[in-house]
């Protein structure tokens, strides 16, 4: 099996709901996302995916996250936009664009800060 990883990023605006303490108000981060899919073959030209596509498909979903404010967009109504549920969000859509019989999405890590990240993944 053969494993590939981008790293790539967004800033946007959020407040989580139902949590007391000072992340209910409004706050920003600078994301940083990890996507890991992985390849059971290569293709002719030695790649399981090519990176290119990967951030290409990344990037447009985070476009429709990027510079928002989270809470008011469709995918996180009624939902405390967490980076837990922007990780499963993430995951989801990016599943549903690369996944093939060669390819599969294995893991999607949303970094908030330096420090602290959420991951989704299937299993």
């Amino acid at each position: 099996m053969y494993r590939l990883t981008i790293l790539t990023d967004f800033a946007a605006a959020h407040n989580l709901i139902n949590y007391q303490g000072d992340c209910e108000n409004l706050h920003g981060h600078n994301w940083k996302v990890e996507v890991r899919v992985s390849a059971r073959e290569l293709n002719s030209a030695g790649l399981g995916v090519d990176f290119k596509i990967l951030k290409r498909e990344t990037e447009q979903l985070l476009d429709t996250l990027d510079h928002k404010y989270l809470n008011d967009l469709p995918m996180f109504k009624g939902l405390s936009p967490s980076s837990e549920h922007i990780a499963r969000y993430l995951y989801d859509e990016i599943s549903k664009k690369l996944n093939n019989e060669n390819v599969t999405t294995e893991c999607v890590t949303v970094w908030e800060s330096d420090r602290a990240c959420a991951s989704y993944s299937a299993d």
